[in-house]
């Protein structure tokens, strides 16, 4: 007799990562989460939604709300800042893209990708959907996808820019799946079925980055959508492929080559927590860009000198850094728009020093004609530090900084963790200011003290009943 095919099936599927990850979303409970874990996923919470603010006015967001709009439907999810009920799906393109299209948004370092953008819009999506989900559920939604994402970053081998894939976005699919099949309650077996459903959308290059296309900022979106549909698929029955990192055809082999480690995103899943390790942005751009800028201001700091006494700037970082933010070097050190501004050492490097900050205001239409800006830039050169190299190969770069001025003096400084780092972190009152920053930069009127309400209510979201306070204050 032929082997039973079904049964066959059973034991690959506990033998993949996406049967673990599948067991650990579909379980997850805020109530069995430490403190630590509920801080640290209220602070992404309130960052995410933060940066979302602020991602309402930016370029190309007003273009997929008005899309959106068109397209109408079921009233199932608000869109932010704009306002309006639309399919929970949509709602998530829109929202997740805006979360991250100022780049303000949360990055882990070693894994060098963003997690909320993807696993908040579509926990909240999926919870509105649902109806009534309370603010201890969105906590462990967000978990799971948060935790999903970070570990497949980190257990990935292969350099972002080695591999050409946005991590974001390829890696977001799957947390976004996690985060929302948590909020719509799948079961273990739904949970798994998603993840399958879902691997058949998975996407997002660098190209957009090279090439400084405004779909940079709406690619996470696109993955908060697709895992809305996926597990509205899983909850209506429909069954995915259950093999989907290590099958002959995963993820991993497909993706990346199998140069990546499925034992590291096991290893003590659900009693340790990755996503501990997110940094938090202290500037609007390229988290590649922040220690070089931490260093020009650490610097400017002890001499008070104009940037017309600067001969050269020198900053070192390693080879995936620089060819991320240094290249292609003359578009790096004259940026023409946002986008090239926002992933350019020599730009960020320039304002930090002029303006002794780096903000939202930097990374605008006016900002990146200010000519002071751009002749300090073009006189800074970026290369590729050897023994950083060496030693941060898969990691956000350090830097190297060093200034030359015109009568000869130098100043040098290393940053190895930028600001925002869990070696470096943010206060309380540095995320209250990025918060306000954020708030009046938003499209639309939304009320003066949205800054504040947010912050107070994701500070209490464990005891929130359901979304509907925490949705109102991100809707005019």
């Amino acid at each position: 007799m032929p082997p039973d095919s079904s049964a066959a099936e059973k034991v690959h599927a506990t033998t993949d990562l996406a049967a673990d990850f599948a067991r650990f979303a579909s379980t997850i409970d805020a109530r069995q989460l430490d403190d630590t874990i509920i801080r640290a996923v209220k602070i992404n919470i309130l960052d995410t939604l933060s940066c979302a603010l602020a991602g309402s006015s930016a370029a190309a967001i007003a273009e997929v709300a008005d899309l959106v709009k068109g397209w109408a439907g079921a009233p199932q999810a608000d869109m932010f800042v704009f306002g309006g009920k639309y399919p929970a799906h949509a709602a998530a393109w829109v929202n997740g893209s805006m979360a991250h299209a100022r780049d303000y948004d949360d990055t882990h370092d070693a894994a060098i990708l963003h997690g909320g953008i993807t696993a908040v819009s579509a926990a909240i999506a999926a919870g509105q959907l649902r109806g009534k989900l309370s603010g201890a559920d969105l906590i462990a939604a967000v978990a799971a996808g948060l935790e999903v994402t970070c570990r497949l970053g980190v257990a990935i081998k292969v350099d972002v820019m080695e591999s050409g894939f946005n991590y974001t976005s390829l890696l977001g699919y799957f947390g976004a799946t996690a985060a929302a099949g948590r909020a719509l309650a799948l079961s273990e077996e739904e949970m798994l079925n998603a993840f399958g459903i879902v691997y058949g959308s998975v996407a997002g290059n660098l190209q957009i980055t090279r090439e400084s296309s405004l779909m940079k900022r709406l690619l996470p979106g696109l993955a908060a959508q697709a895992a809305i549909v996926a597990v509205q698929l899983a909850k209506r029955g429909i069954r995915g492929p259950h093999r989907v990192f290590e099958g002959d055809y995963g993820l991993f082999h497909v993706y990346f080559h199998d140069r990546a480690d499925a034992g590291i995103a096991r290893s003590a899943l659900g009693s340790r927590f990755e996503l501990l390790n997110l940094s938090y942005k202290p500037y609007a751009c390229c988290r590649n860009t922040h220690s070089a800028a931490d260093a020009v201001l650490a610097l400017r700091a002890k001499v008070q000198r104009p940037a017309s006494d600067i001969k050269n700037i020198r900053v070192g970082v390693n080879r995936p850094g620089y060819e991320m933010v240094c290249v292609p070097e003359k578009v790096r050190a004259a940026p023409r728009n946002i986008v090239e501004a926002q992933f350019s050492i020599p730009y960020s490097v320039a304002a930090a020093w002029i303006d002794g900050r780096l903000g939202l205001e930097h990374f605008t239409d006016e900002g990146v004609q200010r000519a002071d800006l751009l002749a300090l830039a073009a006189r800074v050169q970026p290369y590729i530090d050897a023994d950083i190299d060496r030693e941060w190969s898969r990691s956000i770069s350090p830097a190297n900084v060093t200034i030359e001025f015109r009568d000869g003096k130098m100043l040098e400084t290393r940053v190895d963790y930028p600001k925002g780092h869990p070696n470096n972190m943010m206060t309380e009152a540095e995320f209250a200011a990025k918060t306000a920053d954020c708030a009046a930069f938003a499209a639309g009127s939304l009320r003066r003290d949205t800054a504040a309400r947010l912050t107070s209510v994701v500070g209490a979201l464990e005891s929130l009943p359901d979304l509907s306070e925490l949705t109102a204050i991100m809707t005019p």
